[in-house]
């Protein structure tokens, strides 16, 4: 079962519903840090790191030699990468996807590809817990790649907990597809409704079943729960503002390790999610 964790908007507490949830499960558990921009689950679980390796992604060369400007390149490309104007052809790497499409139309034979590297992907362990993330490179622009290699080592034999990015952009849309379930984390506020709506829209589009998460729930209005009533979301769970949870995040330590009845209630949430699932 793969348990995506995702937000309209960064702040909310994706990442602490993520890493608690994670090891509230506990044994035959993966978490796969898909914020590569700005993975930080690493500072909640301090996993042991075992094996470090680089992403590459194809990126396009042109052999001015052969080329006959024909635009068969520029023509493929969705995100205008590459373009042809007159006798000169413009690359711009940090708009390729590295899809390789320029490469099979050029009836020339004269674009090839050279590897570059965009990041790193880290594994590791924060027992009981198997732990992946992605640390793009700090300048590159296209992290959807570096996401998907990192999903593709999830365990397809257990519970996979995914700490995507905030936000609703393709690097989003890259880390929750595929998911068995997507759980919403959002905060009774008007920046948060918003937010919340734009993310319910993209799982709904993705067909991914989803419920709510509220954190600092006794703040801000009824807003939220009245848009997850009127929308029939389930609300999983409520994190009330708590002093202690605020301080124990500054230091980097978990709620359930100052708070250990939580543990419980992320259990329940796990157990609630997996019967929804079956």
């Amino acid at each position: 079962m793969i348990i995506a964790v995702a937000s309209g908007k960064g702040g909310t507490g994706k990442t602490t519903i993520a890493t608690n949830l994670a090891k509230s499960i506990g044994e035959g558990v993966q978490l796969i840090d898909c914020d590569v921009e700005e993975p930080n689950s690493h500072l909640f679980l301090n996993p042991n790191i075992e094996n470090s390796e680089k992403v590459y992604v194809p990126r396009p060369h042109v052999d001015l030699d052969k080329c006959t400007y024909c635009g068969e390149c520029a023509t493929i490309c969705r995100f205008s990468a590459i373009v042809v104007v007159k006798e000169h052809v413009l690359v711009f790497p940090e708009l390729c996807h590295g899809c390789g499409g320029c490469s099979k139309v050029c009836p020339e034979e004269a674009i090839s590809e050279i590897p570059k590297s965009i990041g790193i992907l880290e594994q590791g362990e924060s027992h009981p817990v198997g732990f992946i993330h992605g640390r793009l490179t700090v300048g590159e622009a296209m992290s959807p790649p570096l996401i998907k290699a990192a999903r593709a080592l999830a365990n397809a034999n257990g519970v996979v907990i995914i700490d995507s990015p905030p936000g609703t952009s393709c690097p989003v849309i890259a880390a929750v597809k595929g998911s068995d379930f997507c759980i919403l984390v959002t905060e009774p506020t008007p920046f948060g409704l918003n937010d919340l709506e734009l993310a319910v829209e993209v799982v709904g589009e993705l067909g991914i079943p989803s419920g709510v998460v509220i954190n600092r729930s006794d703040i801000g209005d009824l807003a939220v729960k009245e848009f997850c009533e009127g929308r029939s979301i389930p609300i999983l769970m409520e994190i009330p503002e708590d002093r202690q949870i605020a301080e124990a995040y500054s230091r980097g330590v978990m709620i359930i390790d100052v708070i250990p009845e939580y543990k419980g209630k992320f259990q329940e949430l796990y157990a609630t999610i997996r019967d929804k699932c079956r």
